[in-house]
């Protein structure tokens, strides 16, 4: 009997969902109910592609294990992405001071624009899988807390019943997840807020001659300052372009005026950011946008779960994209379905259930992340620091000083901050010793750039 799958959302989450049904279905059916591009471009249904993207490490692994047969990274290579080193392809300003840029390994990140991303993801995976893309918009999930049967699709030719054998829900933050579970009888659905009130605003600009290698510049926000947070990037993307994203929480949120948005990057902590936009050519008006809080649906702790339906991506969990944590949450998601799906297929018993339990588990460690640290501006809603998260933000901001000047430090915030190790590695002898023993250089005063790149960033 054949066997189909339907996922609801052709993001990211669903196109990377689809090819993990693709090993153990039939048929796979991604429905969309926007006229998905047939290029790199902006869709409707991404209110942050506008904004800057960073493609993790543990995020780009996770989905190279998901489309076997293609490299994701060499397709985005190859038309324009960036790989960046975390260890010298950087220079950020923290809290705590500037960072060095170290020689040597390190994890890589790629950056390009989301656009791009989302368009080589939705090209490979039908290529190389056979999953089929359909408009049409899921109204409705059907079964019971059981055991979920199919959905109910509104297309622009009328309405259509459609059984499948697993449903996966990749809809993103509109999700609907909630009123479809309850009218399965699942009534138990927990769910969190935290809400700093950021609000992100990006202008794209040509690159000027000669920065193709500028490294990609980050002006963190200082969350424990008792004033709104405010920060600033820039990230080369595809086309010789820079993307400069500012943000800030509430109470420091940046104008979408282009003047007041140069003002506002040269009046960060330091005015790296806005000297570097302000030699270059503004391509595109400033785009802004304010679905940035952190949003997570605990379905892993519901007393029953229904079996053949898992929730993935931005349908489970949304964070700050200031942490750029979100793409590579959902990959290693959808990793977590193919493992349960390799194990018993489509129909064993409890394979829902513990897919929907692996992907919390990366949920939680980028949510800790972002909410640590989001619980600190002034007027956030949803969440206030106890006693643990004093203890938390304590050691951390202890080993972020010493990243100031310590390799080993550096070393294990990389590892984690990329995803590829879980928080525990800041927990291991090499990682405590390091954060006590602080930075073994001194500290810079100034952003770690070599006399030409001081150059091309006017602060020679």
């Amino acid at each position: 009997m054949s066997r189909r799958a339907v996922v609801i959302g052709a993001g990211l989450a669903g196109m990377l969902a689809a090819a993990a049904l693709s090993a153990v279905a039939d048929e796979v059916i991604v429905w969309d109910r926007d006229d998905l591009p047939d290029g790199p471009e902006h869709r409707k249904g991404l209110p942050q592609g506008r904004h800057a993207h960073m493609l993790l490490a543990g995020g780009l692994a996770a989905m190279e294990d998901l489309v076997p047969g293609v490299s994701l990274r060499e397709r985005l290579l190859a038309a324009g992405a960036r790989e960046v080193s975390l260890a010298s392809g950087m220079v950020s300003l923290t809290p705590e001071g500037w960072l060095r840029r170290w020689r040597g390994p390190g994890p890589h990140m790629l950056a390009c624009s989301r656009a791009l991303l989302d368009w080589v993801v939705r090209e490979a995976v039908p290529a190389h899988t056979g999953v089929k893309l359909r408009k049409g918009q899921v109204v409705e999930v059907t079964g019971d807390a059981r055991r979920v049967t199919g959905v109910r699709v509104a297309t622009p030719s009328g309405s259509e019943d459609l059984d499948a054998d697993f449903v996966v829900d990749a809809s993103g933050r509109g999700s609907r997840v909630d009123a479809w579970l309850r009218a399965m009888g699942v009534t138990d659905v927990r769910a969190q807020t935290v809400d700093a009130g950021l609000v992100n605003a990006t202008r794209v600009y040509r690159m000027p001659e000669g920065a193709e290698d500028f490294p990609v510049t980050v002006l963190h926000a200082d969350p424990y300052g008792s004033r709104p947070g405010r920060s600033g990037m820039v990230l080369p993307i595809e086309g010789g372009r820079w993307m400069a994203s500012l943000a800030g929480t509430r109470g420091g949120e940046p104008p979408s005026d282009p003047d007041a948005f140069l003002r506002y990057a040269l009046d960060l902590p330091h005015p790296l950011v806005g000297r570097l936009i302000s030699r270059a050519e503004p391509l595109t008006d400033v785009h802004v946008s304010r679905s940035t809080s952190n949003h997570r649906r605990y379905l892993e702790r519901t007393r029953h779960w229904p079996e053949r339906f898992v929730v993935l991506g931005d349908a489970l969990a949304t964070f700050n994209p200031a942490y750029g944590q979100g793409m590579s949450v959902a990959a290693l998601g959808a990793r977590a379905l193919a493992r349960e799906l390799g194990r018993a297929g489509l129909s064993g018993p409890g394979v829902a259930r513990r897919a929907q339990r692996g992907a919390a588990g990366a949920v939680h460690a980028a949510w800790t992340m972002a909410v640590g640290q989001d619980i600190w501006y002034p007027g956030t809603r949803g969440g206030t620091p106890g006693l643990a998260d004093r203890l938390v933000t304590a050691y951390t901001r202890r080993m972020t000083r010493a990243m100031t000047g310590s390799h080993s430090a550096a070393s294990a915030v990389w590892e984690v901050s990329s995803m590829t190790a879980g928080p525990e590695r800041l927990l291991r002898p090499g990682a405590v010793l390091a954060a006590a023993v602080g930075p073994v250089k001194r500290p810079l005063s100034a952003p770690p750039l070599s006399p030409r790149e001081l150059e091309l960033a006017g602060l020679s």
